[in-house]
C-alpha cells in the first residue's frame, strides 16, 4: 500500500498544495513565499527521508501568519491520509539534536490524540531581529501541524541560544528524524501498534 497523499487547501487568504510520500527518498521541492520556512521543509523531508512538495501563495504583503498556519494544516492532513490506518507503525519516535550552542530534544507517539507540550519552557530563545520568522512564528507551524495529523509532540529546550536560527533547525531536523523512527513499519507487528487495536487518526 502506497503511503502517500496530495491535499489542496484554498481559503480567501492562501492557496496551498501538499503532495507527501512518507517512503520516499528524501526529496524535496518546496514555494512557500517564505524563505527560511522552505529551508526548513527542506531538513524535515530530507531526515524523515519524506518526498515533500509543497506549493503556497498568501496574503504576504499582510504578514506571514495565515501562510505559515496554512501549510501547517494542509501538511498535518496529507500525513494522517498517508498514514491510513497507521497498521504496523512503530508509533514512537525520538531524537536529539544538537545545533552548534543549543541541543533539543523530540518526542512523538502517533497515538491520534493531538497534543502539543514544551519541556525546559524558560530556555525558549529570544527571537532574532534580522530573521524574518520568530520562534513563535514556528510554533505556531508546529501547532498547527500537530492539530491535523493526530499525533503527540513533545519538545525539549535542552540547551538555549539566542540564535533562532539554530534552535529551529535542531527542531525540524528533530521533528524529521523522530517521524521517520514512528511512521516506519516493525516487521513483527502484524497488527496496529495498540492494545486497543485501533488508533484514531
Amino acid at each position: 500500500m502506497k503511503r502517500s497523499s496530495t491535499q489542496l487547501r484554498k481559503t480567501r487568504e492562501t492557496e496551498i498544495e501538499v503532495k507527501l510520500n512518507i517512503d520516499g527518498k528524501g526529496k524535496s521541492d518546496i514555494n512557500t513565499g517564505l524563505g527560511f520556512l522552505n529551508h526548513m521543509l527542506e531538513l524535515f523531508a530530507f531526515f524523515a527521508i519524506f518526498d515533500l512538495e509543497i506549493k503556497a501563495k498568501g496574503d504576504l504583503e499582510v504578514d506571514i501568519h495565515h501562510t505559515n498556519e496554512d501549510i501547517g494544516i494542509t501538511l498535518g492532513k496529507a500525513l494522517k491520509e498517508a498514514l491510513g490506518n497507521a497498521r504496523g507503525i512503530k508509533r514512537f519516535g525520538e531524537a536529539t539534536v544538537s545545533m552548534e550552542e543549543c541541543l533539543v530534544r523530540v518526542n512523538i507517539d502517533i497515538c491520534g490524540r493531538s497534543r502539543f507540550d514544551y519541556a525546559e519552557k524558560q530556555l525558549l530563545p529570544l527571537s532574532s531581529p534580522d530573521l524574518k520568522y520568530s520562534y513563535e512564528e514556528g510554533e505556531h507551524f508546529l501547532e498547527s501541524f500537530i492539530k491535523q495529523c493526530g499525533i503527540n509532540l513533545n519538545l525539549g529546550i535542552i540547551k538555549g541560544s539566542q540564535d533562532t536560527h539554530h534552535v529551529l533547525e535542531a527542531i525540524f531536523k528533530g521533528l524529521g528524524l523522530a517521524l521517520k523512527m514512528a511512521c516506519s513499519i516493525e516487521p513483527r507487528r502484524q497488527g496496529i501498534t495498540s492494545t486497543k487495536g485501533i488508533i484514531d487518526l
